[in-house]
């Protein structure tokens, strides 16, 4: 994660800052200012910073299996954060990037990165206990 630019380092600071204080507008509203600056691949570029926020440094590509019972039943946005995050932990950008585009083309980008950083927050608060 440390290869990242500064600017998407701050934005996903601010993304989840808003996530801690349990600001969705505000999340929406730092990832449509990012998209504004820096295109889809800015937004990209956030929410992969999120997924390194979640797993931490992954392993060996390949080396992670998703293991989410229910996957399936689960909402469109639930499945894309836990398959997004399953390609960041296998170092799988091809698959990151098609997760992100098939969500644009699926007009569910917004939906998808909100609950990207509101289980990004779940996550770091659940290391803290």
């Amino acid at each position: 994660m440390t290869d990242l630019p500064q600017q998407t380092l701050d934005d996903a600071t601010a993304v989840l800052r808003s996530a801690l204080d349990g600001d969705g507008d505000a999340v929406v509203g730092t990832f449509d200012d990012v998209v504004d600056r820096s295109g889809l691949a800015g937004a990209y570029g956030v929410a992969w910073c999120l997924a390194a926020a979640m797993v931490g440094d992954p392993g060996p590509p390949g080396s992670c299996a998703l293991d989410f019972p229910g996957i399936d039943e689960a909402g469109y946005d639930t499945r894309w954060v836990a398959r997004f995050v399953s390609a960041y932990a296998n170092r799988d950008v091809d698959t990151g990037q098609a997760l992100f585009g098939a969500a644009v083309a699926d007009g569910l980008l917004p939906d998808c990165l909100l609950t990207l950083a509101g289980s990004t927050v779940a996550t770091l608060r659940s290391r803290t206990r």
